[in-house]
């Protein structure tokens, strides 16, 4: 399956995304998913739908330690998941734009 991805690899069509998807992008990224990887993904792609704009780095940590808990709601968690940065890898497999705090 051919993905329509940008330059940076954001998917171009929130709507193309799927499990299968996230798969693919998480293998462009060398990025092996585990569970903990998927629950992040779908806890932004929620957080997305619900508030219609991405949040910064660290509105998105307290976010996930409201949401999922404290020892998942730090850096050390988040990095040790997505080590080249949480928000942008997150937001990238979830099918999700670029983030604008991210360069």
């Amino acid at each position: 399956m051919s993905l329509e991805i940008t330059d940076q690899g954001f998917l171009v069509k929130y709507a193309d995304w799927n499990e299968t998807v996230a798969k693919q992008l998480a293998g462009h990224n060398k990025i092996a998913l585990s569970a903990e990887h998927w629950e992040i993904i779908l806890f932004i792609r929620g957080y997305y739908l619900q508030f219609k704009h991405l949040p910064n780095a660290r509105v998105f940590t307290k976010a996930v330690a409201k949401k999922l808990g404290e020892e998942k709601g730090n850096s050390r968690y988040l990095h040790k998941l997505f080590p080249d940065g949480p928000l942008k890898y997150a937001c990238k497999l979830a099918g999700l734009p670029k983030p604008p705090t991210c360069f």
